[in-house]
């Protein structure tokens, strides 16, 4: 079958304020779901995204993918492999935090700094069903919490403390940081 991009959901659509379904193994390993998810990989890596929730793409389902390489829209992010999480759930491994300047293909030409935690554990499936179980760390962290985050209804402006000092347009990143900003660098 032939791999379609998907349509992105823009900021102000219902879809990405609403909490999404949990799936059961067998629904996951059905062909429809998985042919979905063959879709949203391509819809992702078509957009140069870091990663893509399914009701990003009007899904309302708990499964988001992750992958970062050579990514031009994030050429400060080290390189993720291809991740598929289906049902995760995160919890902090550490109170440390950081400052994370963050984009959204749902949230066009704005960045903004939102606090993310440096440590996580995962517990998910991956899109056959294994379990994940695993911690993340740094920037591989704050883009697992910005998908999951997704699932759960909410966007990274939702987390920003600051609007006025704290987010700029994507198209003006270049004469506040050079060619991509830095984690942390935030004036």
């Amino acid at each position: 079958m032939m791999k379609r991009i998907l349509n992105i959901a823009q900021i102000g659509a219902p879809v990405l304020r609403e909490s999404t379904k949990r799936l059961k193994r067998e629904e996951l390993l059905s062909p429809p779901i998985q042919e979905f998810i063959d879709d949203l990989i391509h819809t992702m890596r078509s957009a140069n995204g870091a990663g893509l929730a399914a009701n990003q793409v009007h899904q309302s389902l708990r499964i988001c993918a992750i992958e970062v390489k050579n990514n031009p829209r994030y050429p400060y992010r080290p390189n993720i492999p291809l991740t598929i999480l289906v049902n995760p759930d995160l919890s902090p491994a550490s109170e440390l935090m950081f400052d994370n300047y963050e984009g959204c293909l749902s949230v066009p030409n704005l960045r903004g700094k939102v606090k993310r935690h440096c440590e996580i554990r995962v517990e998910a499936m991956d899109r056959f069903g294994n379990p994940i179980a695993e911690t993340v760390r740094g920037m591989t962290a704050a883009t697992y919490q910005h998908e999951v985050d997704h699932l759960d209804g909410k966007l990274f402006v939702d987390h920003v403390e600051d609007s006025k000092s704290s987010l700029i347009l994507s198209t003006s990143q270049d004469r506040y940081f050079g060619k991509s900003p830095t984690p942390g660098m935030i004036r």
